[in-house]
């Protein structure tokens, strides 16, 4: 067994920076817009190969040059890209990002070929991988074929529920861990603290991420809080997916669990000094 396979979405970023974000009805005009690689899948598969891993990637992008680009943008940073399709029917998906000056996001996505990724196209990837990360804007099914993909192999699955979905039981037991944030927690049980979300979901072990504040960890052995560095935080888009793909890369390497969420909470804090997704990736 060998490496991380990622399962998740590959996008188009298109960012926008404002003074405040509109309410509704309401039109602001802000700089941009900026045009960048992106994808929460795509976002932790090159945060997993920048901490060391070998990482293989499996999703789906349209036949178009916002899919051309986005390959050949993670072939560079050195993620295994033969897993992932191109459907000629779809378009390559696309975030809509809105950006305040305190660093704060609101992303909207469009999915295009993200929807259309098979179960079995997961399956015959995640054999053998010594680290399965699985993320959900590919949907519900993908994610739960990587579940008993990984269960089946012997692999560990780190689940990263971003947006939340309805998944089977059986994959959130499975998590070890099942990686979240404040908001997406209180979707998953209607509380925030990683050892409610561990005894509701059954997770084999919990992360609550926490922002400037660091993350919740939650297992078999108690609850604690690790803390993240200070940094001036330009723009928090994609921290929460490089701490998922650090993570990821540290438990392929062999660290504990503990080990793994500290050296991921130091990437994340790092990358929140930069503007965009993957600008120090």
């Amino acid at each position: 067994m060998s490496g991380v396979v990622v399962v998740g979405g590959i996008n188009q970023d298109v960012t926008v920076r404002v003074e405040a974000r509109p309410a509704p009805g309401e039109t602001v005009v802000g700089d941009g817009p900026a045009v960048s690689a992106g994808g929460k899948g795509a976002n932790m598969a090159v945060a997993a190969a920048r901490a060391g891993a070998a990482v293989v990637l499996c999703g789906a992008v349209g036949d178009d040059a916002a899919g051309r680009t986005q390959l050949e943008q993670l072939a560079a940073a050195g993620v295994a890209t033969d897993r992932v399709a191109v459907r000629r029917d779809a378009a390559t998906g696309t975030a809509l990002i809105v950006v305040t000056p305190d660093g704060e996001n609101a992303i909207v996505v469009g999915a295009g070929a993200n929807a259309t990724l098979a179960d079995d196209e997961v399956a015959a990837t995640c054999s053998g991988a010594a680290v399965v990360l699985a993320q959900t804007e590919v949907g519900a099914g993908p994610v739960d074929a990587a579940a008993r993909a990984a269960a089946a192999g012997g692999g560990r699955l780190v689940l990263s529920p971003a947006p939340v979905v309805p998944l089977a039981s059986e994959t959130l037991a499975l998590a070890d861990p099942l990686v979240v944030n404040e908001s997406e927690a209180a979707d998953l049980c209607g509380e925030s603290s990683a050892a409610a979300v561990l005894a509701r979901t059954g997770a084999r072990s919990v992360v609550v991420t926490l922002g400037a504040a660091g993350a919740q960890l939650a297992d078999a052995t108690g609850s604690r809080q690790l803390p993240a560095p200070r940094v001036d935080a330009v723009d928090t888009t994609g921290a929460g997916d490089v701490l998922a793909g650090t993570l990821a890369a540290a438990l392929a390497d062999g660290a504990d669990l503990d080990a793994a969420v500290r050296r991921a909470i130091a990437a994340a804090a790092e990358s929140v000094g930069y503007a965009g997704a993957r600008a120090r990736l």
